[in-house]
């Protein structure tokens, strides 16, 4: 018999057992994954000491170089932003024809001008009118600047003036590469290509003047003043340069009456520096070939020199390391297709794109910058803004007399790292997983098979006894040499001799009984004779009670028999079709008539209930049952008597007020020579065969029989008052024939 589990504890099976215990594989990935991430923090460890190398040698490179830098913008204690100029490296020439147009995407670095930068102002109550937007760029050899000139007044040279300074005019002072301080006057007639002269060596001299003609610009009228664009080669211009606008009011006499600009021009010792990106060093760091990191080369102030490479196109060791050619089988279109779909739910693909900050800067900051110009290597990490990548940054510094006069930066993104890690991951994953299935896969038919076996055995068991505890059928031992082998063949063992015992004991009673009659005839024929002669009365005692003792032997007999008999007949009879109501109904009058004194309360359904079987062992059965219910009934109550149908089965319910069952005997009374009378003198013998009898003829109709204690309302008898026990209730159940 199956034992039916709480349905709040549901069993476990060995396959789901070793499915919980394979999730322990699962630490297969996440240690790989440990070691592959320790392994990513040597290599960004190798990466940085690279880089840090690379910066080194650009540096040895340029030590001991003072010709590389600019003297007087480089060897400045400080900087001052409007007065120490930076020519920014453009993309390209720029159109010299006023609109600025050109200057759209550099116009954010542009300074403006005005009363914090005031030389001259004739009237200190006057207000100032004039102010300007500036900056300059290098490309190919070219300074260029632009000026954009606020002017309510704009006082345009006469046509026949020889003079050019008492108009609004821009001048230009630079200490030019040859070590001498020069001059130059921009002005204009009209709007159009200006005019450029210049200006004695004598700071205090303004006349004469010689056209300049290397100096080319354009000037344009605008709605707020006027716009210059101007372009000089690099040659005429030094290590410090100023540009200043001179604003004059009045047409009529031309007086001046302010000066704007980005340093006094008048002295040289006047003038601010200017910073052009070095040629000389950006061919230098070219020249090492060093194109898969983005090289800066920044003077002590973190102005840029030279630059070289771009971190978005590099093509380091790293990327290189990890490019594979395409792989067209079929395996290389399943892991692309479904694995690394899978993998980059978790790992992170290196951007093919990002923001980088530094583009085009022309001033860098940072730790590794503050640690080089203090005599250290220095290297430090730095997320994109878009958090999209990670850059290493490394610096040197650059000697020169024992001073720090530059920093050399190196910079690479981590993407070939990331992809050499997400590459190792990949395989990695590869490998664990191919392990993992086979493995879980091998476990769980292992289990599967240790399972089946299991269950086998369990099922031959089960099938072997009955739910009376009887032996249906012998076990079939397994062959194969392990634990459950050996158990199969100790189960097939033990229900062998279990079949022995149990069938030396179903046979006991038959053997018994037959052996037992001779001798009881024998003793019954010498009393009867012995009756026949003159007895005493002591002796004639003696005699009624052993013939008294052989009737209660010979009813034992008949008894004991009586199973044998049914048995035998049961495995021979002939079934027929019949209506149980009506079988159960004529039972139940013929009760009534035999035991006037008992109450019976019959409820028997309508319905023929046709089943099919033999009327008189159905019969045999309800006299077995309604005798034990009178002989365990108390006096003065009733025996119920219930036929209903439920779900294509008869239900016979036969119910008596009295004694409760004794405890875990609710299936054992159905057994063969069990009785749960009370120990007391009988006038009849009890075998405990009336309800096994039962059982054998409910078993032979194909239903069920049970017992349990009787329910009933307590003595206040309410509707859904509390239970309480108070009999026994014995339920038949038997299919019968739907019509």
């Amino acid at each position: 018999m199956k034992h039916k589990l709480s349905k709040f504890h549901p069993p476990i099976g060995l396959r789901s057992k070793v499915a919980i215990l394979s999730l322990f594989l699962l630490c297969l990935p996440w240690l790989g994954y440990q070691y592959v991430w320790e392994m990513e923090k040597y290599l960004r460890y190798g990466q940085e000491k690279t880089l840090e190398g690379t910066t080194q040698a650009l540096a040895t490179a340029l030590h001991e170089r003072p010709s590389l830098f600019d003297i007087q913008a480089s060897f400045l204690t400080q900087v001052e932003q409007g007065r120490d100029l930076y020519a920014y490296p453009l993309a390209g020439p720029i159109q010299l024809d006023g609109k600025l147009s050109d200057w759209a995407s550099y116009r954010h670095r542009s300074i403006n001008y005005g009363e914090d930068h005031l030389i001259f102002k004739r009237s200190a109550d006057a207000p100032l009118n004039v102010s300007f937007k500036h900056m300059v760029g290098k490309y190919a050899g070219f300074l260029y600047a632009f000026f954009e000139v606020t002017d309510p007044h704009v006082i345009y040279r006469g046509s026949n003036s020889l003079k050019i300074d008492v108009n609004d005019h821009l001048a230009i002072a630079t200490l030019a590469p040859d070590g001498k301080f020069k001059r130059y006057i921009i002005a204009t007639q009209r709007d159009g290509w200006v005019s450029s002269y210049k200006l004695p060596e004598n700071p205090k001299k303004r006349m004469p003047v010689t056209p300049e003609l290397k100096i080319q610009g354009k000037w344009i009228k605008t709605e707020a003043g006027y716009n210059v664009e101007i372009r000089m080669p690099l040659d005429m211009v030094g290590s410090k340069l100023g540009f200043a606008i001179y604003d004059v009011n009045n047409k009529q006499t031309r007086t001046l009456d302010a000066i704007v600009g980005t340093s006094a021009i008048d002295d040289v010792e006047n003038l601010g520096t200017v910073l052009v990106p070095s040629p000389e060093i950006e061919s230098i760091i070219k020249g090492m070939s060093h194109n898969s990191s983005r090289i800066w080369v920044v003077d002590k102030h973190g102005r840029v020199l030279a630059k070289s490479g771009d971190i978005r196109t590099s093509s380091s060791v790293w990327t290189r390391t990890v490019q594979d050619t395409p792989d067209d089988s079929f395996w290389g279109h399943f892991k692309r297709d479904y694995l690394h779909r899978f993998y980059y739910k978790i790992l992170t693909t290196p951007p093919k794109d990002f923001i980088d900050s530094l583009q085009d800067s022309t001033v860098l900051k940072g730790s590794h910058i503050k640690n080089a110009l203090a005599g250290r290597q220095g290297s430090t990490w730095r997320l994109t803004p878009d958090n999209k990548a990670v850059i290493l940054a490394a610096a040197s510094p650059i000697w020169i007399d024992d001073k720090v006069m530059g920093v050399v930066i190196a910079e690479e993104t981590t993407h070939g790292i990331r992809t050499l890690r997400n590459k190792a991951l990949e395989k990695l994953f590869n490998v664990i997983l191919t392990i993992m299935s086979m493995g879980t896969l091998a476990l769980f038919f292992f289990a599967s098979s240790i399972s089946s076996r299991i269950r086998k055995l369990r099922d031959e068991t089960e099938e072997a006894i009955d739910s009376q505890g009887r032996i249906r059928k012998t076990i079939q031992g397994s062959e194969v040499r392990d634990e459950i082998g050996d158990l199969s063949r100790s189960f097939a063992s033990i229900v062998g001799r279990l079949g022995q015992y149990t069938h030396y004991l179903e046979n006991m009673s038959s053997r018994l009984s037959h052996e037992l009659r001779t001798p009881v005839a024998v003793v019954r024929s010498s009393l009867e004779h012995l009756s026949l002669q003159q007895l005493d009365p002591d002796t004639r005692k003696y005699v009624d009670r052993a013939e008294e003792g052989v009737s209660r032997l010979n009813m034992i007999l008949n008894n004991m028999s009586e199973a044998t008999r049914l048995e035998e007949s049961l495995s021979q009879a002939e079934v027929d079709i019949f209506p149980l109501s009506k079988v159960i109904s004529g039972c139940m009058q013929g009760y009534q008539l035999t035991y006037p004194n008992k109450e019976f309360l019959v409820s028997i359904i309508q319905e023929p209930l046709t089943m099919s079987g033999v009327p008189e062992y159905i019969a045999q059965l309800m006299d077995k049952l309604i005798a034990n219910a009178l002989e365990f009934s108390t006096d003065n109550t009733p025996i119920t008597v219930t036929l209903t149908a439920k779900h294509r089965h008869a239900e016979l319910t036969i119910s008596n007020f009295g004694p409760l069952l004794p405890e875990k005997m609710a299936e054992q009374i159905f057994e063969s020579m069990v009785s749960v009378r009370q120990q007391k003198a009988q006038d009849k013998p009890h075998l405990g065969l009336g309800l096994y009898i039962a059982r054998l003829i409910t078993d032979f109709h194909k239903g069920s029989i049970k017992a349990r204690d009787l329910q009933t309302p307590d003595k206040n008898g309410k509707a859904g008052a509390n239970l309480v026990n108070s009999g026994v209730e014995i339920l038949v159940s038997l299919p019968y024939i739907k019509d």
